[in-house]
């Protein structure tokens, strides 16, 4: 089977900036809630356990608001990459299908993303921006016609 060739290089963010700002929100509202809560009560008294599992549950917040605020999806001649706290990579040769989904009503929180068959895995990619979204529906339109 020919493999899939982007036309040209493409790159952008992963999340789109309705998706960065909601994110952005919810986690400076629950900084805010687990700073009131860490004031009205005495931490220090709680087990060991207790404490670190609330430390680390803020550490993983901050790095998933990193990465949704830093995450790219790049296309390119090789395949598909999104870096993240977990990076993606799917090779051309490797794809055997590809399908674009999407939530009706909430595109603009939620953008249709990309979902690519390998074998008998799937690996999922989302877009930032409309020049990546495009190349997205040429990816799912090439491997609906090799059918």
């Amino acid at each position: 089977m020919a493999h899939y060739r982007p036309e040209r290089n493409v790159s952008g963010p992963t999340y789109g900036n309705g998706f960065k700002v909601v994110a952005t929100f919810l986690t400076i509202a629950l900084a805010t809630y687990a700073i009131s809560v860490a004031l009205r009560f005495p931490l220090p008294r709680f087990s060991f356990g207790v404490q670190a599992l609330l430390a680390g549950a803020g550490a993983m917040l901050a790095v998933s608001l990193y990465w949704f605020l830093r995450a790219t999806t790049t296309i390119d001649a090789e395949g598909i990459r999104q870096t993240g706290v977990v990076d993606r990579k799917v090779r051309w040769d490797e794809v055997r299908g590809a399908k674009m989904i999407g939530i009706p009503y909430m595109s603009w929180l939620f953008p249709p993303r990309m979902i690519v068959r390998t074998g008998t895995a799937f690996t999922t990619f989302n877009a930032g921006t409309q020049e990546v979204l495009v190349e997205f529906a040429r990816i799912s339109l090439a491997f609906q016609m090799k059918k």
